[in-house]
C-alpha cells in the first residue's frame, strides 16, 4: 500500500489521532529549539564567545545563523507552516550541533548530548518524511 492510500483508509478517530500527535510532536520537539533560541538572543556575547571556543569559524555569522534556525524554525514547526522545508533544515542544523560541539566522546556528558542531538534529528526526520498532519497551516491548505 502507497502512504497515500494508508492515509485514505485510516478512519475518521484514527486520521484525528495521528495528526493530534503529529501536533503535540511539533510542539515538544520544538520547544526546545525556542527556549535555546530565545536564549541565546538574552545573551549574544556569551553564545559566541562558546562558539569561538568550540573552533567553528566566523562566530557572529553562525550566531545569526543558530537563532534565525532555532527561533524561526521552532515558530514554523509550532504552526505546522512549511513544516517539511523547516524540519529538514533543522535536522542538518541538530546534527552539524552535535558534531560541532559534543563530539568529546570522552566526556560523558557531552556523549550523551551528542546522541540528545542525534535522536533530535531523527525525530525532526519524521517529521520530514510524514509532514505537519492535518492541525496545521500545511495540513490547512491540503
Amino acid at each position: 500500500m502507497t502512504q497515500s492510500s494508508l492515509i485514505a483508509a485510516r478512519t475518521p478517530q484514527q486520521g484525528a489521532a495521528l495528526d493530534g500527535a503529529a501536533l503535540v510532536g511539533r510542539l515538544l520537539i520544538a520547544a526546545i529549539f525556542l527556549i535555546s533560541g530565545v536564549g541565546k538572543i538574552t545573551a549574544p556575547a556569551g553564545t559566541i564567545a562558546y562558539i569561538a571556543s568550540a573552533g567553528l569559524p566566523f562566530p557572529p555569522l553562525a550566531y545569526s545563523v543558530a537563532v534565525a534556525v532555532e527561533v524561526l524554525g521552532s515558530l514554523a514547526l509550532i504552526a505546522g507552516w512549511h513544516t517539511r522545508k523547516a524540519a529538514a533544515v533543522m535536522a542538518l542544523f541538530t546534527l552539524a550541533a552535535a558534531f560541532g560541539f559534543h563530539a568529546h566522546f570522552g566526556d560523558q556528558n557531552q556523549f550523551i548530548h551528542f546522541f540528545k542531538n542525534v535522536a533530535m534529528t531523527g525525530g525532526l526526520l519524521q517529521v520530514v518524511a510524514f509532514g505537519a498532519g492535518r492541525f496545521s497551516l500545511d495540513g490547512w491548505r491540503g
